[in-house]
């Protein structure tokens, strides 16, 4: 996982400050002057951003805010663009004009030359991809972000009995690692700026979504991690005849190549060809569906993007995922915790509901209980008397979304990941299929987890598990209170407090402590200057020693670079 180093060092490091000011001239250049305002990030960049230019591309008007910003995030690279692309499944931290635009972001980049393929391939494996495929295609099928895909073919004894010999090789963009590992260290000091400066979005803890970003793009960027995913998932859905699964090569991949199993199949959103060719569409999305909803409600292990282009159509209307990179976990608990909450909001139990969204969500500010009840009173009012045709859950999905975000309250990562997932696939099975039902689809998925919280064999497994853990407590209780008197008694017990609100004194004295040394230096340098000057040491111009007038320049230089900063920051 990418560690994210202490914030404090960010400015003050060499790889970082060309990189920040990178980050800075873009925004400056799509009309953002504002945020980098409001962030103070002049604080911890003062001589970065003086060197940058503040003027805006011209011709902004032509776009909208949330268009500027999906533009920059674009400009910025492969991390912007994936934080982008996670923002756009949080109703909660994003107006919903922004998540129409970030959900628009598009993960292309030029791809990277064969020369680098094969210095990859020396790294990772010994030898070049001719070397080790029986046929390797020099030129890129697809290049994104984070990797890009080539054609091979393998020789019969590497496929092995039963597997495809024609695959594709996904390949790791070079030196990205770094360049993520950087680019997240930026986020997370500006997450903290954000949370120190930003009133509107100091409960939405953006420090704690960027360690979030990191983690997915730890298991993103590892290609061993995608391959496991693969196997589990394949695992899952073993003996279905209704869904193929890839084939990998564990053998011949690493954390920076991937070898699969070549999917030749039509895209899902390929309708007129899928139409032409004679697939039964309404088939095809009922399947989609039920496949989508059995990953999450059954095995709480789910594909996390299953928009139209990672779903491949193979003959017999058969579904096949691909892209693995990021995949939803689930636990029992969470699985039936949710289900309890979609049968109350389905009863119309008010107090049940405000109580089961308690069960979902992460509470980050005080919470009016009765206010809650009464939102969620006015929102079942607004869906529980329509037809069964009139609703659509990714609609419902993203107001009970806003709903608890008005509220300061936060669904757990996995949960978002999770209504992402099933609002992208009704969208996909609309699309296909204009009369599909998601709600009326996921209520088998739904009983059958009401009907197994109650099988005696789980009442029996829960209630043993629950003695033992009793048993435990009563067990190591005695050697608990005799530590805590222990500490007691010689005066070793600690008490941690957490100091807020001290970041802002904290910088001005770090600044003003910075200025004076500066002034001081700048003194010193002006007395040296005129020492030598005044013992006339050679060499001479014109009469004057060389090595004062050069003290004396860059004495200037220092007060009037000194001089700028104090008016830009208005504490002439």
């Amino acid at each position: 996982m990418f560690s994210i180093r202490q914030l404090g060092a960010i400015s003050r490091t060499y790889r970082h400050l060309n990189r920040y000011q990178r980050i800075l001239r873009v925004l400056f250049k799509y009309g953002f002057s504002d945020l980098v305002d409001r962030l103070h990030i002049d604080q911890y960049l003062e001589t970065g951003l003086q060197m940058i230019n503040r003027k805006p591309r011209e011709q902004l008007d032509r776009h909208s805010r949330p268009a500027l910003l999906r533009m920059a995030l674009e400009e910025l690279g492969p991390t912007f663009i994936k934080l982008g692309q996670l923002l756009s499944t949080r109703p909660d931290f994003i107006p919903p004009g922004y998540l129409d635009e970030l959900a628009k972001l598009q993960d292309s980049v030029p791809p990277f030359g064969y020369d680098e393929v094969v210095q990859i391939f020396q790294d990772e494996c010994g030898c070049s991809p001719d070397e080790l495929f029986e046929y390797f295609d020099t030129d890129p099928l697809a290049a994104a972000s984070i990797g890009q895909v080539h054609q091979a073919r393998l020789s019969p004894d590497q496929a092995g009995p039963g597997q495809a010999r024609d695959v594709v090789v996904k390949v790791q963009r070079p030196a990205i690692e770094n360049l993520i590992a950087v680019d997240l260290e930026i986020l997370a000091h500006l997450a903290q700026l954000m949370e120190e400066h930003l009133e509107e979005v100091q409960g939405h803890r953006p420090t704690a979504i960027v360690h979030e970003f990191a983690r997915s793009l730890s298991r993103e960027i590892d290609f061993t991690i995608e391959l496991t995913n693969i196997q589990r998932f394949a695992r899952q859905f073993e003996g279905c005849n209704t869904i193929h699964v890839p084939g990998v090569y564990p053998s011949l991949s690493s954390e920076r190549i991937l070898v699969l199993e070549r999917v030749e199949g039509i895209k899902a959103s390929e309708i007129d060809q899928l139409r032409e060719q004679g697939y039964d569409l309404t088939l095809i999305a009922e399947r989609g569906a039920n496949l989508v909803m059995e990953q999450i409600f059954v095995h709480g292990f789910f594909h996390a993007d299953p928009h139209p282009g990672n779903i491949f159509i193979l003959p017999d209307n058969i579904p096949c995922f691909i892209d693995f990179g990021q995949m939803g976990r689930l636990s029992l608990k969470e699985r039936e915790d949710f289900a309890d909450l979609v049968v109350n909001l389905v009863s119309g139990n008010e107090s049940k509901v405000a109580a089961g969204v308690l069960k979902v969500t992460i509470q980050q500010a005080e919470l009016d209980m009765d206010l809650l009840v009464l939102d969620i009173g006015d929102f079942l009012d607004r869906y529980l008397y329509l037809s069964l045709g009139e609703l659509k859950a990714g609609k419902i999905l993203n107001d009970l979304l806003d709903l608890v975000s008005r509220h300061k309250l936060a669904l757990k990562p996995n949960l978002y990941l999770m209504l992402k997932a099933l609002a992208t696939v009704e969208g996909v099975g609309l699309h296909l299929d204009p009369e599909i039902q998601l709600i009326n689809l996921a209520r088998p998925f739904m009983r059958n987890l009401k009907i197994d919280q109650v099988k005696p064999t789980r009442l029996a497994r829960e209630l043993g598990d629950t003695g033992v853990e009793y048993l435990a407590l009563i067990r190591d209780f005695p050697d608990e209170a005799r530590s805590i008197i222990s500490q007691l008694r010689r005066g070793k017990m600690k008490l941690e407090f957490e100091h807020r609100g001290l970041r802002a004194l904290e910088n001005s004295l770090d600044r003003a402590s910075n200025r004076i040394a500066f002034a001081i230096v700048l003194a010193a340098q002006v007395i040296g200057s005129s020492l030598i000057i005044r013992s006339d040491i050679p060499p001479h111009w014109r009469g004057i020693p060389v090595i004062g007038l050069v003290g004396f320049l860059i004495a200037a230089i220092m007060g009037f670079w000194l001089l700028i900063s104090i008016i830009r920051h208005g504490k002439l």
